[in-house]
């Protein structure tokens, strides 16, 4: 039912939607009797996208997600296993051109280091389809494939094919791995993603030490870099924008202990 919510309220309020309705609405009324008002709701959705779109406000918005955690050190002790999020492969496009295609492949790529690096830990995917329509997503067993072809045994990869968000992601993986207190678990997913994803995995049992990745910001030590393409500012944007509301949302529904996951909180 989470899910269905969650999915339904993003389609009527993704803030670009939003801010399109509000110009066309605005722009339909600005002939009327209430023109004035219907002009001014047109022209300030209209400067708030031109703003989104040429200025990095979406960085400075994703900046304190991708910030939230460090890399994991490099000497750290091997640890038990290592969960991969999906999301990484374009379900739908891989399996029309018969290749795969990455949306956010460095969790792959990443998960095949480490998993060189580690050659004891269990690596498990999680991650089904995304879609309100029922559906059959391949992405896991694509994944597994791509970690095969980087030099991973399948026999490692355990995989959970049936969540269809971060909330189902944490609790289906628990529900087949059975976390252990003393069992430290890499969690692997996109930078500006690893907040609520840590929150969420804590929360049903696991101990996990964030390993982000996919990074969108410079880092808060770089300052901002202001970026003209307009359609990855309005993506950024979007990204940061949906993270923010799922903090709040995961939250205030007790998927979460904490409002703003840190590295406090994961210890």
């Amino acid at each position: 039912m989470f899910f269905v919510a969650s999915k339904l309220f993003w389609m009527f309020a993704s803030p670009i939607d939003l801010l399109l309705i509000a110009a066309l609405l605005g722009a339909l009324y600005s002939g009327g009797r209430h023109a004035r008002i219907g002009r001014l709701v047109a022209i300030a959705a209209l400067l708030v996208l031109i703003a989104v779109a040429s200025t990095p406000i979406g960085l400075l918005l994703a900046a304190p997600l991708e910030d939230r955690f460090p890399q994991p050190l490099a000497d750290m002790p091997p640890p038990y296993g290592i969960i991969i999020l999906g999301g990484a492969i374009n379900d739908a496009v891989s399996k029309a051109r018969g290749q795969s295609t990455f949306d956010e492949g460095e969790r792959v790529v990443e998960t095949a280091l480490l998993a060189k690096r580690y050659p004891a830990a269990r690596i498990v995917f999680s991650g089904g389809t995304g879609s309100l329509m029922a559906g059959v997503s391949t992405e896991a067993l694509e994944a597994r494939k791509l970690l095969a072809d980087l030099g991973v045994d399948p026999a490692r990869v355990t995989l959970e094919d049936k969540s269809r968000n971060t909330d189902e992601n944490a609790r289906f993986t628990a529900r087949l791995v059975h976390p252990e207190p003393s069992q430290r678990w890499l969690l692997v997913t996109s930078a500006y993603h690893m907040t609520r994803s840590t929150g969420v995995f804590e929360k049903v049992g696991f101990n996990v030490i964030p390993c982000p990745v996919a990074y969108r910001t410079p880092g808060s030590q770089n300052g901002s870099t202001w970026d003209f393409d307009p359609a990855r500012n309005l993506r950024i944007f979007e990204i940061a924008t949906k993270e923010w509301i799922g903090l709040a949302a995961y939250w205030a529904t007790g998927r979460m202990d904490h409002l703003f996951p840190g590295p406090r909180d994961a210890a």
